[in-house]
């Protein structure tokens, strides 16, 4: 893969998703035409947000919903709230949403949206009144058989049951599957908190198997401590894997014996941060990313691992817990490098499916036992590992390119057995 032409492009998601695209698209030899379809999402929506907030003040936000594809079924994808949420970031998002569906092989298309505002300033109220605000702009775009969205960066079961209220009184009835990641109580689906941590640590353990590593005693480094790293780290734990890393925004903290995942879950619930834990001494949290461990996973944002550090990056499996945390550029890097990369397109697809679970639950009116889902999760997260790996050896090409691949593989077949409509 060319490097891309500067640092700021490097950084930018769209870009890198773009990067990798073409490469697959140039080794499956995909039809021109049908490039230009996925290459393109199919609707890009941007509205204006007016919110009175507390004080009286009128303030108007951006938001945004990106559908990238609805070849294999509704749009499906996360909405977030942050201060640096860019319609280039939503498009990849919304992108790898669409090849994440397909890699682990569920009947959905890809979507995102996101507002541009920083939560930590705003009232629960003001937070409500906005998204119902941005529900309202976009409702026509969205319900079970059209888009689902859930919750992401900065946005909760909370920000899901206010969306799924302000969709249902539009429509004059309840409808719970019209979002996922909603509270238990109004249609959310049992393990869908720790869906996207026990996907990681499913296929770490998977990639552990491949790779001769008894997880036993490996050592791991998180970047995260938010829901998916929190989660990961508990259930990976749980398994004998010794986590001797957590980095989060405010610091990070190490113990070569490991870290008491629970004591420390414990200690950010009550100073609302991981700093200062006294079973561990404070490093650099930069300086984590570069630990000597077996699994690094970051849960954290995207552009986490660059062509600036990812020489210097000595984990034997790279898990990515987040969406986009490496870089196009640094791809090549730690593929020189001999690093198993688990793509992020893979790797963190285990919220999704159970988001699935949810979504066919409600429009069930029936819902599973934790086992089942469980049982259910780890099947696929199991085949979609090995469905990846497969691909791989076939096309001698890294597990990243050859996710992309047979994602693309799949929603081509869809498009080309649907024809176009004219």
């Amino acid at each position: 893969m060319p490097a891309l032409a500067s640092p700021d492009y490097e950084k930018n998601a769209w870009v890198s998703q773009s990067a990798r695209f073409d490469e697959a698209a140039e080794r499956l030899n995909l039809d021109e035409g049908i490039g230009k379809i996925l290459r393109t999402p199919t609707r890009e929506i941007t509205v204006a947000i007016p919110v009175q907030l507390d004080d009286g003040r009128l303030e108007v936000f951006t938001g945004y919903r990106v559908q990238h594809s609805i070849a294999r079924g509704p749009a499906k994808g996360g909405i977030r709230y942050a201060p640096d949420v860019t319609l280039d970031e939503v498009k990849a998002l919304a992108s790898w949403m669409t090849w994440k569906c397909a890699v682990v092989n569920i009947p959905f298309g890809g979507a995102k949206g996101g507002i541009i505002c920083d939560p930590r300033y705003l009232s629960p109220a003001e937070l409500e009144r906005m998204t119902r605000r941005y529900t309202a702009e976009i409702i026509e775009f969205i319900g079970p058989e059209r888009d689902v969205p859930a919750p992401d960066v900065n946005t909760d079961e909370q920000v899901m049951a206010w969306v799924m209220d302000t969709y249902s009184m539009h429509v004059r009835e309840t409808t719970t599957a019209v979002v996922t990641g909603k509270p238990f109580s109004l249609g959310g689906s049992r393990g869908r908190r720790e869906a996207t941590g026990r996907g990681c640590m499913i296929v770490t353990t998977e990639a552990c198997k491949k790779l001769g590593l008894n997880p036993v005693g490996a050592r791991v480094v998180i970047q995260g401590f938010g829901n998916v790293g929190s989660m990961a780290a508990l259930q990976m734990q749980q398994l004998g894997y010794q986590i001797i890393a957590i980095s989060s925004m405010e610091g990070a903290v190490y113990n070569s014996r490991g870290l008491d995942i629970p004591a420390l879950d414990d200690y950010r619930r009550r100073h609302n941060s991981i700093v200062g834990f006294p079973e561990a001494e404070p490093i650099d949290r930069d300086e984590a990313l570069l630990l000597d461990c077996d699994i690094l996973l970051p849960a954290a944002t995207e552009n986490q691992i660059t062509h600036h550090n990812a020489a210097r990056i000595k984990a034997k499996i790279l898990c990515e817990g987040a969406n986009g945390p490496t870089s196009a550029d640094a791809d090549e890097i730690l593929d020189a490098n001999g690093v198993f990369v688990i793509p992020d397109i893979m790797a963190n697809a285990g919220g999704v499916t159970v988001s699935y679970f949810e979504w066919v639950q409600d429009r069930q009116g029936f819902f599973w036992n934790l086992d089942l889902i469980y049982t259910r999760l780890e099947e696929i997260m199991t085949n979609s590992f090995h469905d990846v790996v497969r691909y791989a050896e076939k096309h001698k090409v890294n597990n990243r390119i050859a996710a992309y691949m047979l994602a693309i593989d799949r929603v081509a077949f869809a498009i080309k057995l649907r024809g176009l409509y004219a």
